[in-house]
């Protein structure tokens, strides 16, 4: 059952006031939609992400994503358009969820309850109940309506993929605000599932503000150390961060023996208390033979951004003789980056030596220390 997600994010935003679309703007010293993004291309149970953008967005999404491996697709010229080409870029996929990349704080329970929800239902919605008095506008205060019988109604929206395609194609109505409406006119129920008031959508300056107050509050900065060390071989090959070096020795592993890697996946299980390296990737399970330390590094990555985290930066010093890690430092930072999806100013590496004492100083093999500091919003 493949299960994919779009995010619409091709909106100009105005009634925020900000100096570029909303959807582009920072909280929490990242971009807005890049907050939705990592929540859902990060949850365990999506296979694929879309974000939809205007057109003459791209280097503002680039930006926002710098260093993910991100999809994207040129909307339409409203919201629906948007939508409906993200879909068809998603041809194929089961089920679909469709969320306004303005609504950036989406915990993973209510992307979980959607997906349930599809097993016996085509649609389903996160709502919250209305708390407060509503009546009707007009130059004197209106009729009271029964706030009994209504919802706030949130994204994101999840539908079978075929359901909500059908839906959009055959849709003649007017400009739809939300995706529910289509699928309800073209004849399928949609359930109502328990939202949550983190998913606010960000539409004033106020917003902004609030969700800035909001983040603060709940951040936790977290630091994590990790070392490990492995042996030089002759006829082994020799990975440090991700890179492949073209060195006499290599080091020996059960892995591919990156011990760099192997130090900063300790560094970051550490920020989250979720044990070491060894605990998830048991050097005596056989699948993890030769296995590239790539994997492990975003293991610990994503295991962080299921419990709210954002890694902030990572610093690695490499302890070595030989080779030399100078001439290769600007590709491993890169290589980090690239794992972390961050920005390489968020990546240190230095290399020392140990003055030819002890087994690095003999040349015998190679060690790593790490260190990385998060944020956590709540540690479960």
């Amino acid at each position: 059952m493949s299960i994919a997600a779009i995010i619409v994010a091709a909106g100009k935003g105005e009634r925020a006031g900000t100096n570029r679309p909303k959807q582009f703007e920072r909280v929490a010293g990242k971009a807005v939609v890049a907050h939705a993004w990592e929540r859902l291309s990060r949850h365990p149970r999506i296979d694929r992400v879309i974000v939809v953008i205007g057109d003459g967005q791209e280097a503002l999404l680039a930006e926002a994503l710098s260093g993910a491996p991100y999809e994207y697709v040129i909307g339409g010229a409203e919201r629906q358009d948007s939508v409906r080409r993200g879909l068809e870029v998603l041809a194929g996929a089961d089920k679909v969820l469709i969320h306004d990349a303005a609504r950036p704080f989406l915990p993973a329970a209510v992307i979980d309850r959607l997906i349930d929800a599809l097993d016996a239902h085509s649609g389903a919605v996160p709502v919250l109940p209305v708390v407060d008095t509503l009546a009707a506008k007009g130059d004197v205060l209106g009729d009271v309506t029964d706030r009994a019988a209504l919802v706030h109604v949130q994204t994101p929206q999840a539908f079978r993929h075929d359901v909500i395609l059908s839906a959009h194609l055959d849709w003649l109505g007017p400009p739809a605000t939300d995706d529910a409406q289509m699928a309800r006119a073209a004849g399928h129920g949609v359930a109502l599932i328990e939202g949550d008031p983190a998913l606010f959508k960000l539409t004033y300056k106020a917003d902004f503000e609030r969700a800035e107050a909001m983040m603060a509050q709940h951040w936790q900065t977290r630091t994590g150390l990790g070392f490990d060390v492995h042996r030089l071989e002759i006829g082994e090959e020799l990975w440090l961060c991700g890179v492949k070096l073209e060195h006499s020795h290599g080091l020996s592993g059960h892995s591919d023996a990156d011990v760099a890697l192997h130090a900063l996946v300790d560094a970051l299980l550490g920020t989250i208390a979720a044990g070491d390296i060894g605990a998830h990737f048991p050097p005596s399970d056989p699948q993890w033979k030769g296995a590239a330390s790539s994997r492990f590094v975003e293991h610990a990555r994503d295991l962080i951004a299921a419990r709210g985290g954002m890694i902030d930066h990572v610093d690695i010093t490499l302890i070595c003789e030989a080779p030399k890690i100078g001439p290769h430092r600007d590709r491993m930072r890169e290589r980090v980056a690239e794992l972390l999806q961050l920005s390489t100013s968020q990546v240190s590496i230095k290399a020392t030596t140990t003055e030819r004492l002890g087994m690095t100083g003999r040349g015998e093999g190679i060690a790593a220390q790490a260190i990385a500091t998060i944020r956590v919003q709540e540690i479960r």
